[in-house]
């Protein structure tokens, strides 16, 4: 699933890509795509006409600005969700779930081979989180003043689920998946299998300052190639051959030579040196 970097790169393609982009027609070929209520009809009648403004992120999510007062649209690309940009005709693959032209016949693609991504129209007025549900679970995001070891140690006081499981909650911190919780904890020297409240804030205060850089770093590469993700021209992320533990199982870590593990945590691979992160 597409994690904070690369949802963060979509967020960039699209404000980039869509510089006054009117929507002259929508065609959702899956209802299934569209989350927001009364379904597509409703989507389409909402988006129609609508010039698309600014993009923002909200931990996966992503929204867009609807002018002139047209509400919002929200984005959730799940697991294999990417969209693609087509400057002239051409026909949809079978994994086509919802297409976005202008007055140029120029199409914005939503592709979703597993067909978890959603879609949503907010109406003007309307709250978005009356909407798009899941942002009302969402913890602070990893790049704000809300987010530190204070809230890490408040938040995590006398829990005992290992820390690798706390940081894919969504509502301790917008945005971590498993590559950058494996990437983070291994930069901290952190054990995964930790009770993330045994951690000293000492220790909380090095996994904040580590898990902001490596989600900094991937940005800065566009995101990772473990996944499905593709940004909006078709290119998946550099971060992969930067990883220092995630899929990296069964090779020796750079740091240390020791060879690296994978076990399963909470139903999730995870990746770690038990050098390193002894």
């Amino acid at each position: 699933m597409p994690e904070l970097p690369e949802v963060e790169t979509v967020r960039r393609g699209l404000a980039d890509r869509l510089i006054s982009f009117v929507i002259a027609d929508v065609e959702v070929c899956r209802e299934r795509a569209i989350a927001s209520p009364d379904g597509s009809r409703a989507f389409c009648e909402g988006l129609k006409g609508a010039e698309v403004g600014t993009w923002t992120r909200r931990g996966k999510y992503l929204m867009a600005e609807l002018l002139p007062e047209r509400g919002t649209w929200g984005v959730h690309l799940r697991m294999t969700g990417q969209f693609q940009w087509h400057s002239e005709p051409t026909e949809p693959c079978r994994h086509t779930r919802v297409r976005f032209w202008n007055s140029k016949d120029e199409e914005l693609r939503f592709v979703d081979m597993r067909s978890f991504g959603e879609m949503w129209w907010v109406p003007p007025n309307e709250p978005i989180e009356n909407v798009i549900t899941g942002l009302k679970q969402l913890g602070p995001e990893p790049f704000s003043p809300d987010f530190d070891a204070h809230h890490l140690k408040r938040r995590l006081k006398g829990s005992t689920r290992p820390i690798k499981t706390a940081l894919l909650d969504q509502s301790l911190v917008a945005g971590v998946g498993n590559i950058y919780a494996d990437e983070s904890l291994f930069a901290a020297g952190i054990n995964p299998m930790t009770p993330a409240g045994q951690l000293s804030f000492d220790r909380l205060k090095t996994l904040h300052l580590c898990l902001v850089d490596v989600l900094q770093t991937s940005i800065g590469a566009g995101g990772t190639t473990f996944s499905d993700f593709r940004d909006l021209e078709g290119m998946n992320g550099n971060y992969g051959g930067q990883a220092w533990v995630y899929r990296r199982n069964g090779h020796a870590c750079r740091r240390c030579g020791t060879i690296l593990s994978r076990d399963k945590l909470s139903g999730r691979s995870t990746h770690w040196c038990s050098s390193c992160q002894a």
